[in-house]
């Protein structure tokens, strides 16, 4: 099995195979191919939690493989089944945590220097320098939750329907409606029309699937 294999982003780089090794060797006390499996598919889960949680997203990501590891030796089942049950675990501890942000009181804060009187960042500057991933995610958090979740698990975490619909508890018809509704809501942007208007491909908020939305 090999578990040295990045990719151009530096992020290991799995196939099928080597997925499935690795969820077998990790199920059987393994800790590098655990690491592996993080490795694998943590760029995914932040970007999950990045819409769903925002800040905490990182907080959130740690708590999942946490769970993940004290549970991975009750787990059985394919490297796609792993993919739904890690994404289902993200998701219950995103719900905790959002509850436990609607009962925590607002604690008082310093300003920071660009909050100050008379500091005005450079939003057309920051704006260049986001990265085209931060910015699509920031706009798709700002669709209603349940369309959210499923444009996210679906187009940038790569779930199918099916995986889908088991992370969120739905029917896959639902799952194929919101996502539906979602990237209408997303096409239909004014910023998204513009960035589109300025031909750069990589803001095309449509699913390369086939087997529906």
């Amino acid at each position: 099995m090999k578990t040295d294999r990045t990719g151009a982003t530096g992020i290991e780089a799995l196939d099928d195979e080597e997925l499935a090794g690795a969820l077998a060797d990790a199920v059987r006390g393994d800790s590098a191919a655990f690491a592996s499996l993080w490795r694998a598919q943590q760029p995914a889960l932040l970007r999950y939690l990045r819409v769903i949680v925002g800040d905490a997203a990182e907080d959130v990501a740690s708590e999942t493989w946490l769970q993940t590891a004290r549970a991975l030796r009750d787990f059985s089942g394919t490297p796609a089944g792993f993919r739904v049950w890690l994404f289902t675990i993200a998701r219950n501890r995103a719900i905790d945590e959002r509850r436990r942000a609607r009962r925590r009181p607002e604690e008082p804060r310093d300003l920071t220097e660009r909050e100050l009187p008379g500091a005005h960042p450079d939003v057309a500057n920051e704006v260049i320098h986001r990265s085209e991933t931060d910015w699509a995610l920031t706009v798709i958090a700002t669709l209603p939750k349940d369309q959210a979740e499923a444009v996210t698990l679906r187009v940038v975490a790569g779930l199918d329907v099916a995986q889908t619909a088991q992370v969120l508890g739905k029917r896959p018809g639902a799952v194929r409606i919101a996502a539906m509704r979602g990237l209408r809501r997303l096409a239909e942007n004014a910023d998204v029309q513009a960035r589109r208007a300025e031909s750069r491909p990589s803001l095309d908020f449509q699913s390369p699937r086939t087997e529906g939305v």
